[in-house]
């Protein structure tokens, strides 16, 4: 690492790139993030086929935060902090496959369905608002912004009237800005909001995940796992959708070309938005693996209790991966990428993000196809501190 780049190497981006020293790292390198007391060694997996490895084999890496060796053995119980209690993230097989199971109700085929015409509907307010403000307005503020988390209440059941709070909740106990006090409390009342919520659901399940879930398994799903669950899909899923839809935009603005892959039939749609997920890769790695057991990876030797991060983006941009793959191109065959995962952690919430986009983009360029960059010399701030990458304005204009 440089001194004068603080970022872990991991994240390091080059506007919609993988940075180039991430590219170079090899398939498999030590890496040190962070400096002095605070400096922690892992492993960093760049290529794809490493990844896709590590990620989807929960036999020899587990995804636990706080593994111990000791609770692999003689059936000792786990112990778990309240915080993450309920994120899939921090259960292995077959716990994982136990909670896993009974959170799928929520994300079927006819919820998919269902959730399309509010999904349509919700995209086209925040346009309407983009349009009434009038040329130029900034893309983030009124889309990237503000669908997701507008599609992620209807999924989770949050009472109309309240989702502006909640959100405000759920933003505010991340928000870097605030004291730490000040973000404890906003995140005790987000998940003070959440077990009310799931209380009465309990007694009249709704249409939403949680009533979905209830009314399958009532009890066997605890408070807390639900609780921990929604916390999970509402930081998951606005902060990667925001950041894929104004990066999207940016891509499609750049490339105008690819631009009627969203004016054609739905396949097509699909397609391209496939392809910018893969290209764009914003998440940054997901959770750290851990391995339980000596093994050898990648030709390196990595001891029990090693940890090895994931770098999404590089894997995506794997030339082994396929022909020209630095280049957008939205009409090629779908490439095996690794945007939402691999192995039994894959993104549960996969088909919702791929319908959420390819909504926002067809929408978008139906009601603005002559939308442009409003200052093609603007330089374009990305967000960097976010678990997911994204931009922090987008100008357009039509």
């Amino acid at each position: 690492m440089s001194e004068d780049d603080p970022r872990p190497l991991h994240i390091r981006r080059q506007g919609l790139d993988p940075a180039d020293e991430l590219l170079a790292a090899g398939a498999l390198t030590r890496v040190t993030i962070g400096s002095g007391a605070d400096a922690e060694t892992h492993w960093m997996a760049t290529a794809h086929a490493v990844v896709r490895q590590v990620m989807g084999d929960h036999q020899q890496f587990s995804t636990r935060r706080r593994w111990d060796p000791r609770d692999e053995i003689g059936g000792k119980g786990i112990f778990r902090p309240r915080e993450l209690v309920g994120n899939l993230m921090d259960y292995d097989p077959p716990e994982h496959t136990r909670l896993r199971r009974k959170l799928t109700p929520g994300f079927t085929l006819r919820k998919m369905q269902r959730m399309a015409p509010y999904i349509e509907q919700i995209v086209n307010d925040r346009l309407d608002e983009m349009e009434r403000a009038g040329s130029p307005a900034d893309l983030i503020a009124f889309v990237a912004d503000k669908v997701p988390g507008a599609v992620l209440c209807e999924l989770v059941g949050v009472p109309r009237d309240d989702r502006d709070m909640f959100m405000k909740l759920c933003h505010g106990h991340l928000d870097a800005s605030l004291s730490q006090k000040r973000r404890a409390a906003l995140g005790d009342k987000f998940s003070r909001y959440l077990l009310a919520m799931i209380a009465r659901e309990r007694k009249e399940p709704g249409e939403g995940m949680i009533g979905a879930v209830v009314a399958e398994y009532g009890d066997d799903a605890t408070d807390e796992e639900l609780r921990g669950f929604c916390v999970q899909v509402m930081l998951a899923g606005d902060d990667n959708i925001s950041g894929m839809i104004g990066l999207g935009v940016l891509a499609m603005l750049r490339h105008p070309e690819q631009i009627d892959a969203f004016r054609g039939d739905e396949q097509s749609a699909q397609r391209a938005v496939d392809e910018l997920i893969r290209y764009l890769t914003v998440p940054y790695s997901p959770t750290p693996r851990i391995a339980r057991e000596d093994l050898t990876l990648a030709g390196q030797a990595i001891k029990k209790g090693d940890s090895v991060i994931c770098s999404l983006p590089a894997a995506n941009r794997d030339p082994a991966l396929a022909p020209d793959v630095d280049r957008l191109d939205v009409t090629r065959e779908p490439i095996p990428h690794v945007a939402f995962g691999h192995g039994v952690h894959h993104c549960l919430g996969a088909a919702l993000a791929r319908l959420e986009l390819r909504t926002v983009f067809t929408e978008l360029w139906r009601r603005f196809p002559a939308l442009r960059l409003a200052d093609p010399a603007q330089d374009t701030e990305f967000r960097l501190t976010t678990p997911a990458y994204g931009l922090t304005e987008l100008m357009v204009a039509w």
